[in-house]
């Protein structure tokens, strides 16, 4: 399933016109070179052979995702900024449950987090008098669920609140000793009540509704402590794709959750494929160390290998970026570094490894991509065009590989 060239073309043009995507760049562009940095990147675009590093190693989720029709399928994807905006995730969702099922949202954090927080394929709210965990300026004690983010409370009367359309709904909360008590309301109607008081570890509560939409509601009704980890909602068909992604995150960061807490809830939603997208916030750190990141990605990836051995494992690259530096844009310091030690390491692993850098242009090419209006001015961020341009881009190299797999199987 390769995009068209004309399909790509518009793509981009609708989604650079639109007034919800467009970004100005600081300095005018002619409008030739814009239309000459919009022919390249949609050449690049459409190349897919040979992009995925070691495709063999997503097998495993080829042969689940051959029967996603009839059962279903998850996908974790966990990373930084560029996954937290959900967009080249909603791209990469929508093409794969356009030809394998819509499984619904899957797992989302509870409530509004932290500013800026969203999924496209739900609508979650919350009240005032919830303290958000987990992000990097308030990372809190590590208890934070499959999300890495959580929000509590010890006040009753504080509610989240989530609409969405499925068949089969899930919670995810920290269980401790004293836990409050939670009313679950569906469509405005109290249900049950869910306790959270236990001993300290994750808990689930699920609810099977009538298929179709819904608002499912908590309220906390104690001054006692909840802490909430986020909801799933899913159907009993299809593929779910799931955005974890947390502003400023490094691949490191995983490390620091509760690993019996972030086990169970891997388990849980057993996943058939998981995507780390991280390396933009390790190429500019002071305190890069490429034999410490080496060592924390194996230990990583050796940690998702035990909680979801069946797993296939992609492990993405980070984009092209540059910071300004005396009037001028300069490459991210260690940019290159970073990609070669994920490349050793996820290829180590037995992980799959895409380099979106050489797919955007390789050095340099986020200058490219901003003067066409794919790329922010901040040369780091990509427009939503931009990222959903990626989220193509990718999902037509595995689709590609996919390919290859059901043509091996028929023969």
């Amino acid at each position: 399933m390769t995009l068209s060239r004309s399909w790509l073309l518009v793509l981009v043009l609708v989604c650079i016109a639109s007034p919800a995507t467009r970004k100005k760049p600081s300095t005018a562009a002619s409008a030739q070179a814009k239309q000459a940095a919009i022919a390249h990147i949609l050449d690049l675009a459409g190349r897919t052979a040979g992009t995925i590093e070691n495709p063999a190693a997503l097998v495993p989720f080829f042969e689940q995702l051959s029967h996603a029709p009839s059962g279903s399928l998850h996908i974790l994807h966990y990373g930084d900024s560029h996954t937290a905006s959900d967009d080249w995730a909603d791209a990469m969702r929508q093409g794969l449950q356009s030809r394998f099922g819509i499984g619904g949202p899957g797992f989302a954090l509870a409530g509004r987090p932290y500013r800026g927080y969203r999924r496209y394929d739900l609508a979650g709210n919350g009240s005032e008098g919830w303290l958000t965990e987990g992000t990097v300026g308030h990372p809190g004690d590590g208890r934070n669920g499959l999300g890495g983010v959580s929000i509590a409370t010890r006040e009753a009367g504080r509610t989240v609140s989530i609409d969405v359309d499925c068949s089969g709904l899930g919670v995810f909360y920290l269980q401790q000793p004293g836990g409050g008590q939670l009313e679950f309301l569906v469509d405005e109607v109290p249900s049950e009540l869910i306790s959270t008081d236990g001993e300290l570890g994750p808990g689930a509560f699920h609810f099977s509704p009538t298929p179709g939409p819904h608002q499912f509601t908590l309220r906390t009704i104690s001054d006692a402590p909840v802490k909430l980890f986020g909801w799933v909602a899913e159907n009993q068909t299809g593929v779910t794709y799931e955005t974890l992604g947390i502003n400023g995150a490094q691949a490191s960061l995983l490390l620091d959750w509760d690993e019996r807490i972030l086990a169970s809830e891997i388990a849980e939603r057993d996943p058939a494929l998981i995507l780390l997208a991280y390396g933009t916030n390790e190429a500019i750190s002071p305190h890069w160390d490429p034999s410490a990141y080496f060592a924390a990605l194996n230990q990583l990836l050796d940690r998702l290998r035990h909680d979801a051995p069946t797993a296939s494992i992609l492990v993405v690259g980070p984009p092209d970026c540059q910071f300004r530096l005396a009037q001028r844009h300069v490459a991210y310091p260690h940019l290159a570094e970073v990609i070669e030690v994920q490349r050793s390491a996820a290829l180590a692993h037995g992980c799959a490894f895409w380099d979106w850098r050489a797919r955007m242009g390789g050095a340099g090419s986020v200058t490219e991509w901003a003067r066409a209006g794919l790329g922010q001015p901040d040369h780091v961020h990509m427009t939503s065009a931009g990222y959903h341009l990626i989220g193509r881009m990718l999902l037509n190299a595995m689709l590609d590989q996919y390919g290859l797999f059901e043509a091996a199987k028929s023969e």
